[in-house]
């Protein structure tokens, strides 16, 4: 028990959540010989693979994690979301989030938490006792509160994310020198913060993970000159979260979570080129840049990562798909997209999912109307530049998986056979003794 609680006399339990986006169970678990810190974990505690969420797109992923939600109720569906009645696209942040995160139902029971760099949650909220948003917040100066948080994260050259664009380099020195600094900055203020233990809840994320197994996960896979760079960095990071975990007090639970898994890419596939080349898509310039730029006769479009919409009457301001010709409309493509094939003679699409069947709550109005997931090695795309090719490669040779996401629970009763991220809010709360209405989440405890 740490002093704090010896001082304030609360011997209620508490939980450390330490996200690692985007590491697959599968990579970790072949590797426990080296990483033994997350082996020793998985041996006195329970582990395993989970599943992600339809799209396992981080955007979406992680307020669907820490909400306990699915994408109808958080009203974010991935990195690029439509406004209501127009052609118009905006980049979720937090504030676009609408179910209550965990921390803020800890706040409301009268607790303290504490929460770093969470993706999607810029702004940082006031409400909590100190917050730094995570990726896709535009500065440090403007993701944390309260200021001493600011002033310290600034001293130490904190570092909200990776610069990924060092990826795109044949020589991956400079990304990788980037990526370890990131890490060590972010290591080092999540064991200030876990020592100060003033906190019930202590909710942080290594985000530097998803950056790396983009641009080397096939270096990892298939042992190229890289291979051992990649598990250097694992190996750090593993180190780390063996230490935060020997930082914690006996009355704090440790959970290690991703929110999706990692496979290596063969091709990335530009969904709207494809739709295009189907007679589903056309634009009204030769130039398009944005979905405001297709054709009043476009049937179709997509967003990443394979999501696809039907430009309906009635719903899309141009709609040309009449209301009475939806379900046939959108069984035509899904029987197109179940046979797209690759350069490769295999098929792309393993299943398609339609938006009732993946989605419920009061923002379907955003909804995609299919969702692709792919078989690995596919990676679905979805530009609006007008690409000429269908299958290209890039620099980036990791792809983000529905299946083979990871989670560690240091309590040995746990029961995460057949779990999903919906599982870890309420996993969460009940761990940390907090009430709630079972009918409140999509998921369920796996404490039972």
């Amino acid at each position: 028990m740490g002093l704090f609680d010896r001082l304030r006399g609360d011997d209620r339990p508490r939980v450390a959540v330490i996200g690692i986006d985007g590491v697959p169970y599968s990579l970790l678990s072949s590797h426990f010989d080296e990483f033994e810190h997350l082996g020793a974990l998985a041996q006195e505690g329970t582990a395993g693979t989970i599943d992600s969420i339809v799209p396992p797109d981080s955007n979406a992923c992680w307020p669907a994690l820490t909400t306990g939600r699915n994408p109808g109720e958080t009203g974010v569906y991935g990195a690029t979301d439509r406004e209501v009645d127009t052609y118009d696209t905006y980049i979720p942040m937090g504030r676009e989030v609408q179910a209550k995160r965990v921390w803020g139902r800890v706040h409301d029971a009268g607790r303290q938490a504490t929460v770093m760099n969470v993706p999607v949650t810029f702004p940082p909220e006031r409400g909590v006792q100190r917050m730094v948003s995570g990726f896709l917040s535009p500065d440090l100066d403007k993701a944390a509160y309260p200021n001493e948080l600011r002033e310290y994260l600034t001293d130490i050259g904190y570092r909200i994310d990776t610069d990924a664009g060092l990826g795109h380099q044949d020589d991956k020195t400079a990304f990788l020198d980037d990526a370890h600094e990131t890490l060590d900055k972010r290591f080092e203020a999540f064991k200030r913060y876990v020592e100060l233990d003033d906190w019930d809840l202590f909710w942080g994320v290594f985000m530097t993970t998803d950056r790396v197994n983009h641009f080397l996960f096939r270096e990892y896979e298939e042992g190229g000159e890289s291979a051992e760079t990649f598990m250097e960095f694992y190996r750090k990071l593993d180190r780390y979260i063996g230490e935060l975990r020997a930082a914690l007090p006996d009355d704090v639970t440790l959970v290690v979570v991703s929110d999706h898994g990692f496979t290596t890419i063969d091709y990335e596939v530009n969904c709207n080129e494809f739709l295009a080349r189907e007679g589903w898509l056309d634009y009204e310039t030769d130039q398009p840049t944005a979905l405001a730029d297709i054709a009043n006769s476009a049937r179709a479009y997509s967003f990443v990562p394979g999501r696809f919409y039907l430009n309906l009457e009635g719903r899309e301001p141009r709609g040309c798909v009449p209301e009475d010709e939806y379900e046939s409309t959108r069984a035509e493509l899904k029987a197109a997209l179940t046979e797209l094939t690759g350069p490769d003679g295999n098929p792309v699409v393993q299943r398609v999912e339609t938006a009732e069947g993946a989605f419920r709550g009061s923002h379907d109005d955003i909804a995609p109307d299919l969702v692709a997931i792919p078989h690995d090695g596919f990676d679905l795309k979805a530009s609006f530049n007008g690409t000429t090719e269908v299958f290209t490669t890039t620099h980036r040779n990791g792809m983000h998986t529905f299946d083979d996401a990871s989670l560690f629970i240091d309590h040995s009763e746990a029961n995460i056979q057949d779990a999903d991220l919906y599982d870890i809010a309420p996993t969460v709360l009940t761990l940390l003794g907090v009430e709630y209405d079972r009918g409140e989440f999509d998921g369920a405890t796996l404490i039972k």
